[in-house]
């Protein structure tokens, strides 16, 4: 009686606090909506830029579409291409999904031509839904820091000004920010995966 006691006390104090708080994390995983970030006004601007496949790209070609964003450069050697694996793992999860999208920025359009984004898209396996762009300096660093915040400093696009992030921002179909995950970090990443399919049934 004591052995099978000494089970029960296991199991009130180990056992028990674990099932509750998997419990709590599945229904907050199925029933509560990601917060609306920087404010509920805030919205992605608009933008007009060209992708690896030669066509120009605007804000228009993200309506009704939950769009993943992140800010990279071809010639980068260690970070972008992580990011890049990483995010080939939550196009492989929606590549089905009409209404889901992955926009990457270059950080140096001037020598990311839409030729050289199609070399780093087919060396990436970068395929469907996802824009690779390329374009005016000034508008990718404005819209870096002014419609994704996803960099602190100041600058105006010029030949010195230079932007780094490793940050993969979650855009709901109204243009809101609904997280930030970083790129680089798997675990960041499946959760990423997880919000998109909770925007998915939100939506």
């Amino acid at each position: 009686m004591k052995k099978q006691g000494h089970w029960v006390f296991i199991a009130a104090v180990v056992i028990l606090p674990v099932t509750v708080y998997a419990m709590v994390k599945w229904y907050e995983n199925e029933f509560t909506k990601l917060p609306v970030l920087v404010s509920k006004e805030h919205r992605v601007g608009d933008f007009n830029l060209i992708n690896q496949h030669g066509k120009t790209i605007s804000l228009n070609d993200w309506k009704d579409k939950i769009v993943v964003a992140n800010f990279f450069f071809t010639h980068c050697p260690v970070v972008c291409p992580k990011m890049t694996r990483n995010l080939k793992k939550a196009q492989d999860v929606y590549h089905n999904n009409r209404n889901f999208l992955i926009a990457s920025f270059s950080v140096d359009p001037e020598r990311d031509s839409v030729a050289q984004l199609q070399s780093f898209a087919s060396r990436m396996n970068v395929e469907g839904a996802w824009h690779l762009l390329t374009g005016s300096k000034k508008e990718i660093y404005a819209m870096a820091r002014k419609s994704f915040l996803v960099s602190a400093t100041d600058g105006d696009g010029g030949p010195q000004d230079f932007i780094h992030s490793e940050s993969l921002v979650l855009v709901d179909k109204q243009g809101r920010i609904r997280g930030y995950y970083n790129g680089t970090n798997d675990t960041e990443v499946v959760n990423l995966i997880r919000d998109i399919g909770r925007l998915q049934k939100e939506n």
